[in-house]
């Protein structure tokens, strides 16, 4: 007989109530599993085309200091690697976004250095 206090009901109940931003974010990008290549596209030729050449550009025009050119080749070759080798949305997805914060930072570090 169990007690009221360890009732498996309200572990449950606690346990999908404290669900993290993490924990939800997970589940979503596990859930775009049918959405595969949409994200491949998006990953490959979306930061490729668009996201990279901005921050290039962006650490060009504000002093072109080298040691911003090796971080942005790195944010988009793991980018680029998770999608060629095939790793689930649950992988590439929050490494596309990780790829893109990189990304950003890098922006606001050259414009506050210039």
């Amino acid at each position: 007989m169990n007690p009221a206090i360890q009732h498996p009901k309200a572990k449950q109940l606690l346990h999908t109530a404290n669900a993290g931003y993490w924990s939800r974010f997970m589940k979503w990008a596990k859930g775009q599993e049918e959405n595969r290549f949409f994200w491949l596209a998006l990953g490959v030729a979306g930061h490729g085309c668009a996201f990279t050449i901005v921050t290039i550009l962006t650490v060009m025009f504000t002093g072109n200091n080298f040691i911003f050119w090796p971080i942005v080749i790195g944010a988009m070759a793991m980018t680029l690697v998770s999608n060629l080798a095939a790793m689930p949305t649950r992988i590439t997805i929050p490494i596309f976004f990780l790829s893109l914060l990189i990304d950003l930072g890098v922006i606001i570090s050259c414009v506050a250095m210039a």
